[in-house]
């Protein structure tokens, strides 16, 4: 058996993240690592204290739940609860972020995206990926 990559290692651990996601349109983690340490995990799910999806069905505004917080911004959310510095960090996404999330992990300071797959083609995070000088890496094709 081969040994896997650091970024397959930590995709994969990203996936298994997601089978907590609470919202059935999409599971979705992220595991966010800097120096081969995992600082934080995130799924979509409720904001704390509501009823999730999985409960109660979905809120859709614009063909998109909006009952769920994102994965990559939950896992952002809980460095920042935590006190956890994720400047610098990679962030493992089992799917390319959405341009929202995009601009959380930016500002964040979060320097390399890796991501499983796309869920809806997002031209503006890629195009302001390099724009601003942060890694995308597409697994998908590897």
């Amino acid at each position: 058996m081969n040994r896997v990559s650091w970024d397959e290692y930590f995709l994969q651990i990203a996936g298994k993240v997601a089978s907590r996601a609470t919202c059935d349109r999409l599971h979705v983690g992220a595991v966010i690592v800097k120096n081969k340490n995992i600082l934080s995990t995130g799924y979509n799910g409720s904001i704390s204290g509501a009823p999730h999806c999985d409960d109660v069905g979905h809120l859709m505004l614009d063909e998109h739940c909006v009952r769920t917080v994102h994965a990559e911004a939950n896992a952002i959310v809980q460095a920042a609860r935590n006190g956890v510095c994720v400047e610098g960090a990679t962030i493992y996404a089992t799917f390319l972020p959405c341009w929202n999330c995009f601009k959380l992990i930016i500002n964040a300071g979060i320097k390399r995206i890796v991501y499983g797959k796309e869920y809806r083609s997002d031209k503006k995070t890629v195009s302001h990926a390099k724009m601003v000088g942060v890694e995308l890496v597409d697994f998908s094709m590897k």
